[in-house]
């Protein structure tokens, strides 16, 4: 094992977001003085853990290198996928020439701009020793129904050991390749890192991070974005845990 590993960022920023009803993909809309993407990249690049970032964008795709988005350390940009794995898979395959296969790289939403400095240093710090890796994410807290198909409640799930999965999601960068490659090999179209690393018979961990770390995903999104990154600028806030 590679006794010193560095962290790595892995941005898949594909996808086209059309529940937004928007004349761009979600990930380029303004919010608070710049890009959602621009504001979710910001994060990792400050970090002075964090050795560089690989970017997974569509075919064609007109909008990000007018960003003119400048950066001290590697940001690296390929082609994304048909899926969110395409799109990771992709982006490790570029890292792997700048990066030890034992590197940690941490996987996240382009339109997650509102990860927080503190809950991206406190994944790290405790996953850094970790076998596997894990994810952020929240325990959830709202009563959950399980639906009949003409939406119908069928029942009410136990929610005392469900948790709310967020990115980023942290894992070395070999065995998530070889994860992901094995997971799409036998037919399984993966939805997060997570569940790749659980098809290869492995247990992620759970780090308890902030619910203000939302994904745009509809209009309303925007706003709320907008109020929280807002509020962690302003002098004496504190963010909800």
């Amino acid at each position: 094992m590679n006794p010193d590993p560095r962290f790595w960022a892995v941005i898949p920023a594909a996808g086209v977001g059309s529940r937004m009803q928007a004349d761009r993909p979600k990930q380029y809309l303004p919010l608070a003085g710049e890009t959602v993407i621009q504001h979710t990249l910001g994060v990792f690049l400050r970090h002075p853990a964090v050795a560089g970032v690989a970017v997974a964008i569509s075919a064609g795709d007109p909008y990000f290198h007018r960003l003119g988005i400048t950066a001290h350390k590697p940001l690296r940009v390929v082609d994304g996928g048909a899926e969110r794995c395409h799109s990771v898979l992709n982006a490790l395959r570029g890292l792997a020439e700048l990066a030890h296969p034992q590197d940690w790289v941490l996987v996240h939403d382009a339109a997650r701009p509102c990860l927080s400095d503190r809950d991206l240093e406190t994944l790290m710090q405790t996953l850094r020793d970790d076998p596997v890796g894990g994810i952020l994410a929240t325990p959830v807290r709202d009563t959950k129904k399980r639906a009949t198909p003409d939406g119908r409640i069928a029942a009410t799930v136990d929610r005392s050991q469900l948790w709310r999965a967020f990115t980023p999601q942290m894992f070395r960068l070999d065995p998530l390749r070889q994860a992901l490659e094995r997971a799409l090999a036998q037919g399984f179209l993966v939805t997060d890192e997570a569940s790749a690393m659980e098809y290869a018979g492995l247990a992620p961990r759970l780090v308890e991070g902030s619910a203000e770390n939302i994904k745009i995903t509809r209009p309303e999104d925007l706003p709320l974005a907008e109020f929280y990154l807002a509020r962690r600028r302003a002098p004496h806030t504190e963010e909800t845990p």
